[in-house]
């Protein structure tokens, strides 16, 4: 497996809205893999790898599979005097896990997330109003950032084992698995149209505009997953090295049946390890497929993860196998499940 790849891509810059950096390594990367590249209006990358083994007669299905570039961030929202900058988030940025990260702006400025003295400020989780960004300014005048500007958790990946720990595996493995499933599918019956898409972190947004203009006969997400298997943790089967996740159900969506049904068949048949995946909290680019025109039938692919939305996100590298093979797997036959 290219880990360097998964490295490039989780270390790249890019929180939701402003994907165009990230969406230009992909498309370097996927040179030679696709027939066609276009960007939509709203940004997101789409990829076509049309059908190579059709049966004599039939039409191919339009299978759309989506995996989001963006990550998430941050938005400056005032500057005081001293120059210390306030922020809000973009996506689902968790206040407990930020004090004491550093971040990186669009144009390389790098500060630290500190929180102020307060009488909240020995809370479990502080508030946003108790944080600031300190970028080295001596007042405001000098500072570098201003209001409106984004940015992004500052993290290199690093790997212990079959472990790797980074930033923006949420959604950069999911980005990962697709590429990595385009390099192995050598025929396949299906116009599969691979979508990258936009700010999914702050409602699916991409997915549901690229969904609309690709209307897909099927779709598919790859996105990260919880787990249950650290201290604590919420009461969840899907734990790290038991193989890829085949959703059942999250708070967004419930995944088609038949779909869902066809993925472990292909699971089974391939013997690639797999689990069951009930998500009780989050949802994925499934919805945004599932329901975009008259709906088309939707599933999703999880890559198990530790520590979702926080710098130290923990993916084993079994199961992003696991995923890309299944996706191959599914990609490589028809997908019949009227």
């Amino acid at each position: 497996m290219n880990i360097e790849l998964l490295r490039e891509l989780t270390e790249t810059w890019g929180p939701s809205g402003q994907e165009a950096r990230i969406r230009v390594i992909i498309e370097g990367h996927l040179h030679g893999l696709v027939d066609e590249m276009r960007v939509d209006r709203m940004g997101s990358l789409i990829a076509l790898k049309r059908a190579t083994a059709t049966a004599k007669g039939q039409t191919p299905k339009r299978v759309m599979l989506s995996a989001h570039m963006d990550e998430i961030g941050f938005i400056i929202t005032h500057v005081d005097e001293k120059g210390f900058a306030r922020f809000s988030n973009v996506g689902g940025l968790r206040t407990l896990t930020l004090v004491g990260n550093r971040v990186i702006f669009a144009d390389g400025v790098i500060g630290t997330i500190q929180i102020e003295k307060g009488p909240r400020a020995a809370s479990e989780a502080p508030g946003f109003e108790q944080l600031f960004i300190d970028v080295g300014a001596s007042d405001k005048k000098s500072s570098p950032v201003k209001v409106g500007d984004m940015g992004a958790l500052l993290g290199a990946m690093a790997q212990r084992g079959d472990r790797l720990i980074g930033k923006s595996m949420d959604d950069r493995a999911g980005v990962f698995v697709l590429i990595e499933a385009l390099r192995q599918l050598k025929h396949s019956p299906n116009d599969v149209y691979a979508v990258f898409s936009v700010q999914e972190e702050v409602g699916l947004r991409g997915a549901r505009t690229s969904a609309y203009g690709v209307n897909p006969d099927i779709g598919i997400a790859l996105d990260v997953t919880l787990t249950g298997d650290f201290p604590e943790a919420p009461l969840m089967e899907v734990a790290l090295g038991k193989g890829t996740a085949i959703k059942v159900m999250d708070s967004s969506v419930i995944a088609d049946p038949r779909l869902r049904a066809l993925m472990v068949q292909r699971a089974k048949e391939a013997h690639i390890p797999y689990q069951l995946e009930v998500l009780t909290a989050g949802g994925t680019d499934t919805a945004a497929i599932q329901t975009s025109r008259e709906g088309a039938p939707a599933g999703c692919i999880s890559i198990p993860t530790r520590y979702v939305h926080s710098i130290s996100e923990m993916v084993d590298v079994k199961d992003v196998q696991a995923s890309i093979d299944l996706l191959t797997a599914i990609l490589s036959k028809p997908i019949d499940i009227d």
